[in-house]
């Protein structure tokens, strides 16, 4: 699979300098952690869920998590385990090629439990989604991982939730992150991701944000994040990749945008129709608040509803400017640092502090590909939704 993959090659081949890498479930944690992108999430209830999935994967979708834990109700749990078990099967009979697909669980027992009952068709699966993770119950849930990984021999990753309240209040957490530092730090080779439940944050104080803000203007929401970047997403070979939060207003219809998208992938001048399309329609905040996870560390992003999944990939696509400017830092005989105009002309790229800036941007570009000189993201948004 690949971003993108699902538009024709014809059209990535105008949007591309550099067209985004193939990956898929054998590719390295590396690879994967920056490529999980926007993160369908689904309730593990639903009875087309096999189908669902394929038709998810066809617009452009490469991770989703199916969900047992808060999207559905406590008395559903066991028809809703017996229902993954019988849309796994399904896939797997399909022989159809599926995103990445997690699992999230409540307890740390039902993870041998899904393995088991899942036999062969535990191949399409990556790994669990780890709920309320502290050390407390992480250290449990790590080992449940781990020999349900031994038993059916497969690699399956961790993506942790961070959003217990010992994190959100102050005075508890300083110690609970350093908790979740060294359960993580514990387990790196089986974690993937770490992922931010701000719905929960937002709770334990009746908050929610309305559609015209961002996680980042609720503050004490934002000093979470900000902590959570400083002990767990340093730089330095450390830290992990750390996603977005959800977003939970979805009044756009892509429907509304499909007709004139069809005509031509570049918009044929509509470019300001769908701007102002897209403000209207609650997508602002979501943009803002993209790219406010990407300024403050974060990549990829948890989404419940498919419309925004073009957008968060859109916007992950790295400018020509940005890859010339990582480009350059990184070249071998700048290896002793100094200072330089960029090639645009237009900033200063020190090579020893942007260093790390450009390694992370290779590294997404790899994954998300570069925009040729002259498309932005409004015209790699159309060529999504045009699909």
């Amino acid at each position: 699979m690949r971003h993108f993959g699902h538009i024709a090659p014809a059209t990535r081949e105008g949007l591309f300098f550099q067209e985004p890498c193939e990956f898929g479930p054998d590719s390295s944690a590396r690879v994967l952690s920056a490529a999980l992108g926007a993160t369908l999430y689904s309730p593990a209830t639903r009875p087309r869920l096999a189908d669902d999935i394929v038709k998810q994967a066809g617009r452009g979708v490469v991770s989703m998590v199916l969900c047992l834990e808060d999207s559905i109700d406590d008395s559903e749990v066991a028809g809703a385990e017996e229902n993954l078990v019988r849309q796994f099967a399904d896939l797997d009979a399909s022989s159809v090629e599926v995103p990445l697909l997690f699992i999230r669980v409540r307890e740390p027992g039902q993870i041998g439990d899904l393995v088991h009952r899942l036999g062969g068709t535990i191949r399409m699966l990556s790994g669990f989604v780890l709920p309320k993770f502290n050390e407390e119950r992480g250290v449990p849930f790590m080992e449940a991982l781990a020999k349900a990984e031994k038993a059916c021999g497969r690699r399956l990753f961790a993506m942790p939730v961070l959003e217990s309240p010992e994190l959100l209040h102050l005075e508890t957490r300083g110690e609970t992150l350093q908790g979740i530092a060294r359960t993580v730090d514990k387990y790196r080779d089986r974690v993937l991701a770490l992922r931010l439940g701000v719905t929960d944050f937002c709770s334990a104080y009746g908050l929610r944000r309305a559609p015209d803000m961002t996680a980042y203007d609720v503050q004490i929401v934002g000093a979470v994040i900000a902590d959570v970047v400083n002990v767990l997403g340093r730089a330095d070979g450390t830290g992990f990749t750390i996603t977005g939060p959800v977003w939970e207003y979805f009044r756009l219809q892509e429907r509304m945008f499909k007709p004139q998208l069809r005509r031509s992938p570049f918009l044929e001048g509509r470019a300001e129709e769908l701007r102002t399309a897209l403000i209207e329609h609650d997508l602002d905040g979501l943009l803002r608040e993209i790219e406010l996870d990407r300024a403050n560390g974060l990549l990829g992003k948890t989404c419940i509803h498919p419309s925004h999944v073009a957008p968060v990939h859109a916007l992950s696509v790295v400018s020509h400017e940005e890859y010339s400017d990582a480009k350059d830092i990184l070249r071998p005989e700048r290896g002793g640092g100094g200072v330089m105009r960029s090639a645009y002309t237009n900033k200063m790229n020190e090579v020893k502090p942007h260093r790390a800036w450009a390694e992370r941007t290779l590294l997404r570009a790899d994954v998300f590909g570069v925009a040729r000189q002259d498309v932005g993201f409004v015209e790699l948004l159309a060529a999504g939704l045009a699909e």
